[in-house]
């Protein structure tokens, strides 16, 4: 089994060096014809986020295409995928941040009464 790290996945998302992208791809095939079998982290998908935005200032309707463009690729198993889908759309409709908006996604699951936080925004957002 072989975890993905972060660069795998922006160097074939932007292929911006031909031949770690090529690596990656070819990695990423072995998954596809179920030759390897590949896994990833919740760090890992936030990592992708925040290199994408502020690194190279993708835009935010950018970077969330491509954020559900690796939570479709189904032959990575990640552990958090239904909730991080909840949580990308979060993420696309208010103006929270990706990680408080996986963390309301996160509290809602475990079905918490409340959320202790200063953030008003967030508090608004876990009434709702």
């Amino acid at each position: 089994m072989t975890f993905v790290d972060t660069n795998y996945f922006l160097r074939f998302l932007l292929r911006d060096n031909e031949e770690q992208y090529s690596t990656s791809r070819t990695l990423f095939e072995k998954g596809i014809l179920g030759k390897e079998k590949l896994f990833t982290s919740i760090i890992v998908f936030f990592e992708i986020n925040w290199v994408l935005s502020s690194f190279y200032a993708i835009r935010k309707e950018k970077c969330i295409s491509l954020l559900k463009k690796i939570l479709r690729m189904n032959y990575i198993a990640f552990e958090f995928n239904d909730l991080m889908q909840k949580a990308i759309e979060i993420y696309k409709n208010t103006s929270l941040d990706l990680e408080d908006s996986f963390n309301l996604v996160y509290a809602k699951e475990w079905k918490a009464s409340s959320f202790a936080t200063f953030d008003e925004k967030l508090k608004k957002q876990f009434k709702k």
